[in-house]
């Protein structure tokens, strides 16, 4: 299965969300694999602990492979080549868990048939060769996220089952931005019918993923005062219309992520260490990622609405 992640604006914990996200679903048994197709800012390294490309490979990174100037890209197993000891050696059970990083110094880049091609098949080769490929694209409406869009009408592509996640925060601004980017014009939608995509196809594919939910009843929130918590409460209400009115609502979202101190002050992994040992995470941000993780691939969860 390909997953492509994307989302309305940058700031949206896209790409340490779903990093967490793949990261959970390997410890579920999968074996999976990390794309950084965020070309413009090929961080995903950092996210892993593993330094030496943590702004993206010095060489022969994805950026080198799709413009032809190497034969595949590099490629990190996560669990011997993290400089974190906590993801350092791969648990009992889990899958594996590979890093595709783009180059360091990398920058967007348009399509062209021949980085169209290359990228259709680096997708068919991750496919078939782990569960779970996800890709996390730039934000927006990037050329990253049309080069996919392009690739995935390949005719050794067809039968392959893709779905889009689109991160975005429970703001407003960012429930409008989402939804733009998902049926506006040249949102993922639009751009892929012009590609030869069927547009009713590629709807039914895409879900939305809250991020850094602020729950007005939580304890981290206990001392708020009567009316601050009210004040919340009223706006989550009219964020949740708002969203059903844009077709970002309950139906159309997988899951949402709770606000959590170490996504807000750190982007990294949150393992099992950092709730049980440390308690520097909160149980209820690992639930949520284990609990998306696996509506990846549950097909109740993408049947239309």
């Amino acid at each position: 299965m390909l997953v492509f992640a994307t989302s309305d604006k940058g700031g949206t914990g896209r790409s340490v969300t779903s990093s967490n996200l793949i990261y959970r679903r390997a410890l579920q048994g999968s074996d999976v694999c990390y794309l950084d197709f965020d070309f413009g800012s090929p961080t995903a390294g950092a996210i892993f602990a593993v330094n030496d490309v943590a702004r993206g490979a010095p060489a022969g990174g994805l950026h080198s492979y799709l413009r032809g100037k190497v034969g595949g890209p590099m490629r990190v197993d996560v669990w011997s080549e993290s400089d974190r000891l906590s993801l350092r050696g791969r648990p009992d059970g889990a899958g594996q868990l590979c890093l595709i990083p783009g180059d360091s110094g990398g920058a967007e880049f348009a399509a062209t048939g021949e980085i169209i091609d290359r990228c259709a098949q680096l997708l068919l080769r991750v496919e078939e060769e782990f569960d779970i490929s996800l890709v996390d694209l730039s934000a927006g409406r990037s050329y990253a996220t049309e080069i996919v869009l392009a690739a995935l009408t390949a005719p050794q592509l067809r039968g392959v089952t893709a779905r889009w996640l689109v991160f975005h925060r429970w703001t407003r601004q960012h429930v409008l931005a989402a939804a733009g980017l998902v049926y506006g014009e040249r949102g993922i939608v639009d751009m892929g019918a012009r590609r030869g995509h069927d547009a009713d196809r590629l709807r039914a594919a895409i879900r939305f993923v809250r991020t850094a939910v602020v729950d007005p009843r939580s304890e981290e929130l206990s001392g708020l005062r009567a009316t601050q918590v009210g004040w919340l409460q009223e706006i989550n209400r009219d964020l949740q219309h708002l969203a059903g009115a844009e077709r970002v609502g309950q139906a159309f979202t997988l899951g949402s992520v709770p606000l959590d101190p170490v996504l807000q002050w750190r982007e990294q992994l949150i393992s099992d260490a950092d709730t049980v040992t440390k308690q520097i995470a909160n149980a209820a941000t690992v639930e949520a990622f284990e609990l998306i993780a696996k509506l990846l691939t549950e097909d109740a969860a993408w049947r239309s609405p």
